[in-house]
């Protein structure tokens, strides 16, 4: 019988695959059933060839070799999972498979990731492609129904390989080129130097920010305030000067000279992308770009209880229409709302939310119909489902209407603005804490009131800094990057140490201010790399070919090569210490690993290097049973507490391994009891010699 194999992402996507089409006959690296055989990656199994691979001159590290721009990159297997990757080409050529079909992430990183595997193994049969937007059983066997050629997202491969392939030529030729003339460990790219960029020009005006006192007057009446009706709101720029206009106006009557009722109404918010939802997790939670798709990944993936994360959508399509009663019925126990919203009939009162025009390659974050077990959510995981559900509640509830009231008192020659809102129907935003108004000002046309007025002194305050969040959305503003990479790009340059987090805020280092004067202009910019990510886009939509995409990628990377090789620009190494290398005596840079800070040689043919801090380990002191540090001795390493000085010796990995556990403790302590009890006393033991003797 004939055999389809299928391809997931990664193990546990294959698992729950498995589990719906039938595949119960587990193996090590597939699953096999009736009609299906299902493996998986690990993610990327495979990658573009770096320089060395490609030529022999480019091993080593010069400015002669740059720019590197190879005919064909061509790609190889990743080491570490070369055994799943030949695992799959085995599958692929059982005689009883007969097709295959691409079940990776619906998206274009997941569609490169697997052309790739098939590409290599050489797959000559039949290739379809499963395209869904959730996990649930439901999505899923509606999938398989619904497969369609996997040529039909040629394009779509073309566009992200295009893009990959931007990136190797404009990142790795322009990292070099710096990297060598400056001696240090310099990373550009095509997109992370313009984001890198935006954190830049924030923090300088943050920096440059001189803080001004200014003086406002405000009018008090029945404990509400109107504001001066002003174009320049710093216009008393001392109390003396608001002062001499508050005595003026002391003598003038106050008469309401304009009344204004207007009724304003508010729709709900469309459901969240990836961005928005990053951005408000961001501001509400303190929760990093990585985080929050981190966790909407696990509910997408592990509890199928919300739609496809990387979504750059707010919209659904119209197909999608049919089950937004099943899926708030899944969500009726999570949001007592939900409740009240089924017995009104579960009518979606923002119908525009269906736009097929407006879904791109996945519709907006939603909840699936699968119905949430909240006792295996996390608390943050719970944060997170509870902001989509709270966005698709208000989908269905009415609009929020205030009466806005708007009363113009003039004084002399000036006017105050009183502004007041009573709430008339609450909506969609009954999720939301909504603070009570008082009781409505009764306002009269030609009303005279007696002035009361109030000076009040401010200071202006300095641009915000940017956060990820923030950031997050001035990447979606200039097309930096995509829903799925911006995340990552953030962590990516943190990473390299050109971007910190101070708090819950973004900075860049002493390290990323000095290459952003090292590279051309244009590549701090998000013009050009905005122009390539439209380029991209054209080859996804099939208007543009990827060959002279590429073409003009090759052109910006020789300018931008040429442009460093002629620079005569200067940059000092913050990461130098002054401390001296024991060995060679050259000084020591210090660098950041996932381990810590460490120090190295500046030597490059000196491999010396040692700890900056002791490491923290899990071994307490016994006197204060905090953590001890490790550290090393003439006789190798041991611990010590820095808070009482107690130190112990540091036993061997075997030494610690034949430690006894409190569990094998306590079951020798048992089995020792149980030999002893049979036991007979001395006093027993005697008498039965004695005995024995006397019948002999």
């Amino acid at each position: 019988m004939s055999k389809t194999l299928v391809l997931a992402e990664k193990p546990s996507v294959a698992k729950d695959l498995a589990k719906i089409i039938g595949a119960t006959e587990k193996h090590k690296t597939y699953y096999e059933g009736k009609n299906y055989i299902i493996t998986w990656a690990f993610g990327h199994l495979l990658t573009l060839k770096m320089p060395e691979d490609l030529k022999p001159e480019w091993r080593q590290w010069q400015l002669e070799t740059l720019p590197m721009l190879p005919k064909n990159i061509g790609i190889k297997p990743l080491p570490k999972t070369s055994g799943q990757l030949k695992a799959i080409s085995q599958l692929a050529k059982r005689k009883d498979v007969t097709s295959g079909i691409i079940a990776t992430d619906s998206g274009r990183a997941g569609e490169l990731l697997a052309r790739w595997i098939f590409q290599w193994i050489r797959f000559d049969k039949p290739l379809k492609r499963l395209w869904i937007s959730s996990q649930t059983t439901k999505s899923v066997k509606d999938g398989f129904k619904h497969l369609a050629p996997a040529q039909k997202y040629d394009k779509l491969y073309e566009s992200e390989l295009a893009r990959t392939k931007a990136d190797w030529l404009v990142g790795l030729n322009v990292t070099r080129a710096l990297t060598v003339k400056y001696k240090d460990n310099l990373n550009a790219g095509r997109v992370q130097t313009p984001t890198l960029n935006l954190v830049n020009q924030r923090q300088v005006k943050a920096e440059t920010f001189i803080p001004k006192t200014y003086y406002t007057v405000s009018f008090t009446y029945r404990n509400e305030k109107g504001q001066l009706d002003t174009k320049n709101p710093l216009q008393f720029k001392t109390h003396q000067a608001a002062e001499n206009f508050v005595n003026e106006l002391s003598k003038e009557v106050g008469i309401v000279t304009d009344l204004k009722v207007k009724e304003q109404s508010q729709s709900a918010p469309l459901p969240f992308d990836l961005t928005e939802i990053q951005l408000v997790a961001s501001n509400k939670y303190h929760f990093s770009a990585k985080k929050t798709l981190s966790l909407i990944q696990s509910l997408y993936e592990v509890h199928k209880i919300v739609s496809y994360p990387r979504t750059d959508s707010k919209y659904l399509p119209q197909d999608v229409a049919s089950t937004m009663k099943e899926r708030l019925q899944a969500i009726a126990n999570f949001e007592p709302q939900a409740k009240k919203l089924l017995q009104n009939g579960a009518k979606v009162t923002k119908p525009s939310v269906f736009n097929d025009q407006k879904v791109t390659d996945h519709y907006a974050l939603i909840p699936t119909e699968e119905h949430p077990q909240t006792n295996r959510l996390s608390s943050d995981e719970l944060k997170i489902y509870d902001l989509i559900v709270a966005r698709f509640i208000g989908l269905f509830a009415e609009k929020h209407i205030t009466n806005n009231v708007t009363a113009t008192v003039t004084v002399g020659t000036q006017k105050f603005i009183f502004k007041q809102v009573a709430i008339k129907q609450v909506g969609w935003k009954i999720t939301e804490s909504i603070s009570k108004t008082d009781a409505p000002i009764p306002w009269q046309k030609d009303q005279k009131i007696k002035p009361a007025f109030q000076i009040n002194k401010a200071l202006t305050t300095a641009p915000s800094l940017l956060n990820d969040g923030t950031l997050l959305a001035q990447m979606e503003k200039y097309n930096l990057g995509t829903p799925a990479t911006r995340a990552e790009i953030i962590e990516k340059l943190i990473k390299s140490e050109l971007m910190a987090r101070q708090g819950n805020t973004l900075i860049v280092t002493p390290k990323g201010k000095q290459l952003l004067k090292l590279v051309n202009p244009d590549l701090a910019s998000p013009d050009l790399t905005a122009k390539w990510e439209q380029q991209l886009e054209a080859i996804a939509k099939n208007q543009q070919q990827p060959k002279r995409f590429i073409q003009d990628i090759e052109s910006d990377t020789k300018r931008l090569v040429m442009e460093i090789k002629k620079s005569d620009a200067t940059y000092k190494d913050f990461s130098i210490t002054t401390k001296l290398c024991p060995e060679c005596g050259s000084k020591l840079r210090e660098r950041n690993t996932r381990d810590g800070k460490i120090y190295v040689c500046t030597n490059p043919e000196c491999q010396y290097r040692r700890r900056k801090d002791p490491k923290v380990s899990n071994h307490r002191c016994p006197q204060c049973h905090r953590k001890m540090e490790i550290l090393e001795g003439k006789t190798g390493p041991y611990f010590r507490c820095k808070y009482d000085g107690t130190t112990e010796k540091m036993h061997s990995k075997n030494q610690r391994q034949k430690k006894m556990t409190k569990h094998e403790e306590r079951r020798l302590l048992k089995k020792v009891n149980q030999d002893t009890e049979p036991v007979e006393s001395p006093l027993a033991a005697a008498l039965k010699a004695a005995m024995a003797e006397k019948k002999d």
